[in-house]
């Protein structure tokens, strides 16, 4: 649906068209409905939209959903959402208590601080201060 707005002899008139199949056009009028008919018919029609159809859903009624499948690590910390990494604050080799603050995270304008999910020894950093990262992102891998 096309809207248009046509000021004639200083009157607005708010000009919908509907759909356009071969010379007849339906449009509406300041909200009142007419059909046109036109001198030749248009080079494009323009047909009234169609609903999408329905997500697919299981026998139970539940919503198909498809999570891409990523490649996991072991003893990898993954960041909680998206944002900038502001601080490193381990380096490799450093042992680490479950619990202990690892990185700084900045997310919709506050610092998050990500910290460690298990005791170990820090075996890769994959980040560097000041990256962007996305949500599910490995940061760094404790073994």
């Amino acid at each position: 649906m096309k809207d248009y707005k046509f000021k004639i002899n200083g009157n607005l008139y708010k000009v919908s068209v509907n759909s356009v199949v071969d010379n007849i056009a339906e449009v509406e009028v300041n909200g009142t409905p007419y059909k046109v008919e036109l001198d030749k018919p248009a080079k494009k029609q323009i047909r009234p939209l169609k609903r999408p159809q329905a997500a697919p859903t299981t026998s139970s009624g539940d919503p198909v959903i498809n999570r891409p499948t990523t490649p996991t690590t072991a003893g990898a910390v993954r960041t909680p959402l998206p944002g900038v990494i502001l601080d490193v604050c381990i380096k490799v080799g450093d042992p680490v208590k479950r619990g202990q603050k690892v990185m700084v995270l900045e997310a919709m304008k506050m610092e998050n601080a990500i910290n460690a999910d298990r005791d170990g020894k820090i075996i890769e950093i994959k980040v560097n201060k000041g990256d962007s990262v996305l949500e599910g992102a490995e940061l760094l891998i404790i073994g």
